[in-house]
């Protein structure tokens, strides 16, 4: 059915009508073509109001929608097959493939994931200031700066459905090691990495910076496939939860402005010099 659309009806109007068309289309494939038409819009008007008022495309707000769903439905202990229906979706194969696409893991690693997590964690000081690391048993997935209260809450926002036992005994070697400025005493180290695709090859791209070395976003941006993108590349920094070993505090400006840093900006001021240092010849 075509939607009649007043001729004073604005573009936000019209995107509230579009949002809940495809909130309500459950997973189902969506004409979106037909969608800007009964809208009254062209198509790549209807792209440009979405991405204008909600920073995504329609096509990838569906996505989302089927995707929260799914999350929803196997947190609340459906399996793969009832997740999928439950979601609109034709079957396994379709979850299969958004879970992937968007979380960068099978839905059964994420339901895994998102219940039945131990988190083991601890907090110290280090040369920039109190430091919280945590670790699964696959590796660090996440090393924070700041006020102990905050760091605490941060993470339990990251794993809600996980077990969080505080053990700084624990930890307290990985930290003694990651921040031991002497060569011979560092060591590699696992990491426990959850994001989506964008945001997982970010990661990959900080950790090919040297040390001593500074890069751009716009760099950031090419050395993650993605150079269209710098704006959610810079996103992705922002939400790297792996502080100092993924190195999001050499990525600056392209004028050579420091930019934004999650913890700081004299904390990564210092962090900087700390690395310069380090790299000078005989050190």
């Amino acid at each position: 059915m075509k939607i009649a659309m007043a001729d004073t009806g604005t573009s936000v109007d019209r995107l509230a009508t579009a949002i809940e068309r495809i909130v309500a289309a459950r997973g189902e494939p969506l004409d979106l073509d037909r969608l800007a038409l009964d809208l009254g819009l062209s198509r790549a008007r209807l792209d440009r109001v979405f991405r204008e008022h909600v920073g995504l495309s329609p096509a990838r707000l569906a996505q989302l929608v089927t995707l929260e769903r799914a999350r929803g439905a196997l947190a609340g202990g459906e399996g793969v097959l009832g997740a999928a229906l439950g979601s609109g979706l034709s079957g396994p194969g379709r979850l299969h493939d958004l879970f992937v696409t968007v979380e960068g893991v099978t839905p059964g690693e994420w339901k895994r994931r998102a219940g039945g997590v131990h988190v083991t964690f601890g907090v110290a000081p280090t040369p920039f200031g109190a430091c919280l690391l945590a670790r699964t048993e696959r590796g660090i997935c996440a090393l924070f700066f700041g006020d102990a209260g905050e760091m605490r809450a941060d993470l339990a926002a990251r794993f809600p459905e996980a077990e969080l036992v505080e053990d700084h005994a624990a930890v307290a070697d990985d930290l003694a090691a990651i921040f031991d400025p002497r060569p011979a005493r560092r060591r590699p180290f696992h990491l426990d990495l959850r994001g989506t695709n964008l945001q997982l090859k970010v990661w990959e791209a900080l950790l090919a910076i040297p040390t001593g070395a500074v890069t751009s976003y716009t760099e950031v941006a090419r050395l993650a496939g993605r150079p269209d993108a710098t704006r959610a590349v810079a996103s992705a920094i922002g939400r790297n939860p792996v502080s100092w070993l993924i190195p999001c505090h050499r990525v600056l400006r392209r004028t050579g402005e420091l930019g934004g840093y999650r913890w700081g900006l004299e904390r990564k001021r210092a962090m900087l010099a700390v690395e310069a240092g380090r790299s000078e010849p005989g050190k």
